[in-house]
């Protein structure tokens, strides 16, 4: 699980940006006001952000109650209830719009995740996630990742080394590229190339790669990648496929028996989760 202090963080300058300098509306509602909220999903998902949720409103007050009748990673159908929360009305108001923000954001990447991971069931190859994360919310949509079933890959340029084209060309050539990664490598640290060409591959493992990334292979290069990689290493390397990966074809790419996909879109292109959040007066 994340550490709340990423979620702090997170959540802060969520409400920040919407309140500024206050509520106006909220400010139409008695100080004193209590309020009974209802959660409910729209439609069929997986839930995930339930720590973002809470936190936009214990911001707010430290009196508020909710009570969960799901868990993240918890597939809900539509019109099924999420949650009740009780408290301050001007907080309960002020509050909803950032805490269904991420509620609906998190539970949309879980629920994509988890639409590409039943894809492959069977195949043993592992959705990953990239760095194509919203900015300032990368380890809240890794989490949604995990949340949906799939695994993450880096977080970051700091705990990984992904050698790209850029740098193969920088560095004078695949072999130069990896004999300086193997250098400063921390301990730890994994190290990727990325190739775009069978001759690339050989390449790459002849010098030693283990773990590549396979650049917009169709799958006719993948299952040739495939069996070279089972034909010059043993053990293998570990083998990625990357580049328009979608839902239609991901099934096929697996099959290839490559050990990994990543998929952008898993955090790039999110379309957020239907959730309807509805006030009753308790008082």
């Amino acid at each position: 699980m994340i550490g709340h202090e990423e979620i702090k963080k997170n959540v802060t300058l969520a409400l920040a940006e919407d309140i500024g300098k206050g509520d106006l509306t909220a400010s139409l509602v008695p100080v004193d006001k209590t309020l009974l909220a209802r959660v409910i999903s729209r439609e069929q998902a997986v839930i995930c952000g339930i720590a973002w949720f809470e936190e936009c409103f214990r911001q707010l007050s430290l009196n508020i109650e909710l009570n969960w009748f799901v868990q993240d990673g918890e597939i809900v159908q539509a019109d099924q209830k999420l949650c009740e929360i009780t408290g301050n009305a001007r907080a309960l108001l002020t509050a909803e719009r950032t805490a269904l923000n991420f509620l609906q954001l998190l539970s949309a990447v879980a629920t994509q995740t988890r639409r590409y991971v039943d894809a492959v069931s069977g195949t043993g190859t592992k959705i990953v996630d990239t760095r194509k994360t919203l900015p300032g919310l990368r380890f809240a949509q890794k989490y949604a990742v995990k949340c949906g079933g799939g695994e993450n890959h880096r977080f970051g340029l700091h705990d990984g080394i992904l050698i790209k084209e850029n740098h193969i060309i920088a560095a004078g050539g695949i072999k130069l590229a990896l004999q300086k990664a193997k250098e400063i490598a921390p301990a730890g640290v994994f190290i990727q190339i990325e190739v775009e060409t069978l001759d690339e591959l050989q390449q790459a493992l002849t010098a030693g790669a283990t773990m590549i990334l396979l650049d917009n292979f169709d799958p006719a290069g993948l299952y040739e990648a495939v069996a070279l990689n089972q034909q010059l290493t043993n053990p293998c390397a570990i083998l990625e496929a990357s580049g328009n990966i979608t839902l239609a074809n991901v099934r096929a790419v697996a099959e290839t028996g490559v050990n990994r996909i990543s998929v952008g879109s898993l955090t790039k292109d999110v379309k957020a989760l239907d959730l309807s959040m509805r006030f009753l007066p308790t008082a």
